[in-house]
């Protein structure tokens, strides 16, 4: 349950952090300010998880629960795309170069295709 919460509680202030950076990012961008909302929330979060993650494996700082708390709920709520980066770049450490592509790839393709068919249901 302690691990839940941790979670729980770093995924809601991510998610407020990450409404804070998209507001900031979105009112000084006048073309296409959501794309460029979204790209500052995706390459800030995946800084701060590889951060977060490599100095805890190096300094070992984080307990698990630390550890946690920082990259499963504040750069999960933060960002998604951040645990996605971390997997990649776990399996390239490990020598599973072709899965990462794979991952990499079906993800991007699958992911598109599923939020086109959700907008084709829903009739736009």
């Amino acid at each position: 349950m302690k691990m839940l919460l941790l979670v729980g509680l770093g995924g809601a202030l991510g998610s407020m952090l990450r409404y804070l950076a998209t507001c900031f990012v979105t009112s000084r961008i006048t073309r296409f300010p959501a794309i460029y909302g979204t790209f500052a929330v995706n390459f800030t979060g995946c800084l701060l998880i590889g951060l977060a993650i490599g100095l805890s494996e190096r300094y070992a700082w984080f307990s698990p629960q630390m550890r946690l708390f920082v990259a499963t709920g504040i750069c999960g709520g933060y960002t998604t795309f951040s645990a996605f980066a971390y997997e990649n770049i776990n399996l390239l450490r490990n020598g599973n170069y072709f899965a990462s592509l794979i991952y990499i790839l079906a993800s991007v393709i699958i992911c598109f295709s599923a939020t086109f068919i959700g907008f084709s249901i829903a009739g736009k």
